[in-house]
């Protein structure tokens, strides 16, 4: 059984040889290049200078030498975004400052810091009116330069076996949304001026569609899994209520997978959401959403057992298998491989699963943790 074929083994919710692994096929289940170095250097794989599929986050795209030793199974498709294109840093005092295609400042300390953090939103502004959003110099989402080359990279892949992951080309509805205009300003949006709310969601959702209409129609037939995200959820709950989700956000996202559905009918669709979304998961289901990632493990309500148990009929769950707040970087390596022992034995029964950590690895975690980590995987990850 090849890789390709062990996934889509699992993502018919039967069980392959052994579960699927993926490290780094999209930018919420990679790895910080700090974390990378440390990691190749213990597997004794030759220094290389890393390539960053996501500057703002920090991830390496990790070389294929480390993704053969390791065994992982999916290989993703990164289309030119503006966390990976275009980028040119300029030191401003304690801070390098990054101004990106959609108008929004990132910055991060100078000199080595580790992350990019929004410093200026393009729309934060008192009175924001619909013409200021439909005026705003956005970019050209459906432009084929995005995808140049990645027919010839998924064909690649395919040819050696591999499945094949495309990401989404910028955050969600609701995320980005954030990022234009401010959180606070989104929420107070949504709670008073929800109309106001709604065409900034509408812009948004016809970016999506832009890209997917050029790309899916040249990519569809070699892309196995398409990914989407869009955070919800906080440690304890939801960052908005259910219902302000189904009135303001949900009917965008249904355009959107509908249309890839369309599109890509033999492709299975990939939601990643954070924290506790245990209310909205019936609602990804109605959307379409047939694998679910992060699983927020330690989050209130996303308890493995019961996720499996009430949901794992129709989602694969992509994700869960080691807590990356405690756990991986704070955490003994026993206690990660009891924890990854664990998870599996939760979410892997019957197929339906693919492992990966609960979030990108960070660079804090101490190497002797990643290779618990990979042992475990490969010491309980048979069926």
């Amino acid at each position: 059984m090849n890789s390709r074929q062990r996934l889509l083994t699992t993502l018919a919710h039967q069980e392959p040889d052994r579960i699927p692994l993926d490290l780094g096929a999209t930018q919420v289940t990679g790895i910080h290049h700090a974390a990378y170095d440390g990691l190749r250097q213990s597997l004794e794989l030759p220094a290389l200078k890393p390539t960053i599929c996501d500057r703002i986050q920090g991830l390496a795209l990790p070389d294929d030498d480390l993704l053969v030793h390791l065994g992982v199974d999916v290989r993703g498709l990164f289309p030119l975004n503006s966390h990976n294109w275009n980028i040119t840093e300029q030191l401003d005092g304690e801070y390098w400052h990054y101004y990106d295609e959609w108008g929004i400042t990132h910055r991060r300390p100078y000199p080595d810091g580790l992350y990019y953090s929004i410093w200026k939103e393009p729309l934060n502004q008192p009175e924001l009116t619909a013409a200021d959003i439909e005026n705003h110099p956005w970019p050209n989402l459906g432009a084929v330069w995005r995808i140049v080359g990645l027919r010839e990279q998924a064909a690649a892949y395919r040819a050696a076996g591999y499945a094949v992951m495309l990401k989404d080309p910028f955050a969600g509805i609701f995320e980005m949304a954030q990022r234009i205009v401010g959180m606070e300003n989104l929420l107070m949006m949504m709670a008073s001026e929800a109309a106001l709310a709604g065409v900034l969601f509408a812009k948004l959702t016809e970016f999506k569609l832009d890209f997917w209409e050029m790309a899916l129609p040249q990519l569809a037939d070699v892309v196995d899994v398409i990914s989407q995200a869009d955070d919800y959820g906080s440690q304890v709950s939801q960052l908005i209520s259910p219902r302000m989700y189904r009135q303001q956000i949900k009917p965008h996202w249904q355009a959107v997978f509908d249309r890839i559905r369309q599109l890509a009918p033999a492709a299975y669709r990939f939601f990643h959401s954070c924290g506790n979304v245990r209310p909205l998961i019936p609602d990804f289901i109605e959307l379409g959403v047939q694998i679910l990632n992060p699983v927020h493990i330690t989050a209130t309500g996303m308890e493995p057992t019961a996720l499996k148990r009430d949901f794992g009929s129709a989602l694969t769950f992509w994700g869960g298998g080691v807590d990356t707040q405690d756990t991986l970087p704070h955490g003994t390596p026993r206690q990660v491989k009891d924890e990854v022992k664990r998870n599996l034995e939760a979410l892997a029964p019957g197929g339906g699963y693919v492992f990966n950590t609960v979030h990108n690895i960070q660079a804090d975690v101490p190497v002797e943790n990643m290779i618990a980590l990979y042992e475990a995987f490969h010491e309980f990850g048979w069926y």
